[in-house]
């Protein structure tokens, strides 16, 4: 069983994340409602000179339709580029280990996958990718996908507000996004990292004096501000393809911990933004107590074993340290693994499958709580029906459209997940990657589609991965499974302008009793739709271990 002070060590992470998200939120509640802040004077110059070259007028406004268009349109030009980098890296510049262009699958699967906040890596970065599509490529990717992330939950929440006309305007938010959030928070994070033993250079390699006397070339980069952006950003893609398992991006249990909190920050604080722009900041705390409940259900789950089963654990990171990081990388939808997954006994792995399933546990930054009030509006109009009332939310009554496109929103993820995972069966896809048809094997191929559909990017299969089949597949799976919620989501929030408020009858949605009832729906909705499927996979296994005898 754990130790007391692995307990107090868990508290004081989630403690302290939750503190500092709190005191965040003001400031990105100023940066959306465009209110002024002590950077103007020396980003709102900048930020002038790019609408103008883009020519976009930051007063103009946007319904829901054209925000997820214009979205949708930016995010597929940067995949566009991000492919053509990738393909046509050996014959760029920052290549000095002089690395050939990437297959066209491989490269359509890479910019997938980082352009819809994935970043499952077919590929190992050390040995695939230039140091120019490392910084281009890819870190540019983590931070407009992650930009991208959160001004549609800005939007969407923009939907529910009081007197609301509109969602925004996409390309100031994606603007401001990136310009007054994630590039500051990310120089602070790469600066800590740089100051934690994580390298920083433009240099390809750096010779070292090995204890046998021996020079050994090292691989080293920008890691430290990849490393900063794939976790802020709930990212997940690695500099290496060991990802934060290799000592140069986490070097000791200090890093370790600061990672975890940079994974956590954000969609925590914009937990606290949601209630802040309602204007009922009591609306957050069945939000934040949901998370949280079920964030420590799934930890229950992970350290019910006293440690992961085999080797894989890194001896620096430890398995308890590995074992929670693997619940905060699914529950964030962050993906950045310190440990090998095969490693983990099957109910860490159980946990991890529920932080991807639910995604909001609190989820990635922004679609997290966009898939939070998804559930929410599921529950008032469960509760209404329970009841004999109508369903409301906010004071607006929820009507027949808002359930539809929420239920739509909901098992778009399923169906994502299961018919992939069968075709890879169906076709012999899994066998081509000596993938047995036991629960383990299972367990991979369902993993896979999971942590693709939830754009999680956690990955059992790596570069073992690398077929025609699974990148076409899974690049599919990340592009539908990223961008249809939110146009469903985006649609329910634009259904909401003008609606008429009114007093809220029966069930409070900022009480302590709606957030048990939102929890217990989560995980009814979602263990009766994932439960057979799991129990064929890492539920088995941990059975057949009970049998045979955990090694």
């Amino acid at each position: 069983m754990i130790e007391v002070i692995q307990v107090l060590c868990v508290i004081l992470v989630l403690g302290v994340t939750i503190i500092i998200a709190r005191l965040l939120a003001p400031y990105i509640t100023r940066v959306f409602t465009r209110r002024s802040t002590r950077l103007d004077k020396i980003l709102n110059p900048i930020e002038n000179w790019i609408f103008r070259i883009g020519g976009v007028d930051p007063n103009r406004s946007m319904g829901w339709k054209e925000y997820f268009v214009a979205a949708l349109l930016l995010n597929v030009a940067q995949m566009v580029l991000a492919f053509l980098i990738l393909t046509f890296q050996g014959k760029l510049p920052l290549n000095p280990q002089g690395f050939p262009g990437m297959s066209w699958d491989l490269a359509l699967q890479t910019a997938v996958s980082f352009g819809t906040n994935t970043n499952l890596q077919h590929y190992s970065g050390e040995q695939t990718l230039s140091i120019l599509s490392q910084m281009t490529a890819i870190q540019f990717l983590q931070f407009t996908s992650a930009a991208t992330g959160v001004c549609v939950a800005i939007a969407m929440v923009r939907g529910f507000t009081d007197h609301s006309k509109d969602l925004g305007n996409f390309y100031v938010d994606f603007v401001k996004a990136l310009t007054r959030l994630l590039l500051p928070l990310c120089l602070i994070a790469s600066i800590a990292l740089v100051a934690l033993g994580v390298p920083q250079t433009l240099s390809g390699y750096a010779p070292v004096q090995t204890v046998e006397g021996v020079t050994q070339s090292v691989l080293i980069g920008p890691v430290a501000s990849l490393a900063s952006i794939m976790q802020i950003g709930t990212n997940g893609g690695g500099y290496y393809g060991a990802n934060s398992a290799y000592p140069f991006q986490n070097p000791s249990p200090f890093s370790n911990i600061f990672e975890m909190f940079l994974m956590l920050l954000l969609p925590t604080a914009l937990i606290f933004v949601f209630g802040q722009l309602l204007g009922k900041r009591k609306e957050a705390r069945p939000i934040l107590i949901g998370a949280y409940a079920l964030f420590a259900i799934d930890l229950f789950i992970a350290f019910i074993p006293a440690t992961p089963l085999g080797p894989g654990i890194e001896v620096r990171i430890g398995g308890f340290f590995s074992s929670f990081w693997t619940v905060v990388t699914t529950a964030v939808t962050t993906g950045s693994l310190n440990s090998s997954l095969s490693a983990m006994h099957p109910l860490t792995i159980t946990a991890g499958f529920m932080g991807m399933l639910i995604q909001s546990t609190p989820g990635g930054k922004g679609v997290g709580l966009m898939y939070m009030i998804m559930y929410i509006v599921i529950t008032v109009f469960i509760v209404g029906l329970m009841s004999g009332r109508t369903p409301e939310y906010l004071g607006m009554k929820i009507t027949a459209r808002d359930v539809k496109l929420v239920m739509v929103a909901f098992l778009v993820h399923p169906i994502t997940i299961l018919i992939p995972t069968v075709l890879a069966y169906a076709t012999g896809a899994a066998g081509a990657i000596d993938v047995s048809s036991n629960s383990i094997g299972f367990t991979q191929i369902l993993w896979e589609f999971t942590s693709s559909a939830a754009n999680n990017g956690a990955d059992f299969l790596g570069a073992s991965a690398n077929t025609p089949f699974f990148n076409i597949s899974t690049a599919i799976v990340m592009f539908v499974g990223r961008f249809a919620p939110i146009a469903l989501l985006l649609a329910l929030a634009g259904s909401m302008i003008g609606r008429r408020r009114g007093g809220e009858v029966g069930l409070k949605t900022d009480s302590f009793t709606f957030s048990i009832v939102l929890v217990a729906s989560i995980l009814l909705l979602v263990v009766l739709t994932f439960l057979p499927f799991l129990a064929l996979g890492p539920i088995l296994s941990y059975f057949k271990g009970l049998v045979n005898g955990f090694g």
